[in-house]
């Protein structure tokens, strides 16, 4: 699963068990958030050093409720806090991390 064109693929996944095989664990937990497994998707970033991670991060603390937390996520990964809502940052994040993914596996 790579690429924008797989958005709609991804999003159809939301129907299944658990997330994807072969995704990053950011697209896992955005996965998982979209889910209500807030938790969960907490869970996978919480030790992650990336700039990705820090943005699925912020985006998890926003959805939380806790704006200074995400702020600090958002410095974390070089971005501006966003004002979009929660379901476009979603959908932003989630395309970015997959055309993220096609630019890398297409490198190999």
């Amino acid at each position: 699963m790579a690429g924008r064109s797989d958005f709609a693929g991804f999003v159809a996944s939301l129907g299944l068990d658990a997330p994807p095989g072969g995704i990053s664990a950011e697209l896992a937990a955005l996965w998982w958030a979209k889910r209500d497994r807030w938790d969960r998707a907490h869970e996978i970033v919480q030790d992650l050093e990336t700039i990705a991670s820090s943005r699925v991060h912020a985006y998890l603390h926003r959805v939380e409720g806790d704006l200074d937390n995400a702020n600090y996520w958002y410095r974390r990964a070089g971005v501006t806090p966003t004002n979009a809502s929660l379901g476009d940052e979603w959908d932003l994040l989630t395309k970015e991390l997959l055309s993220q993914a096609s630019a890398d596996s297409a490198l190999r």
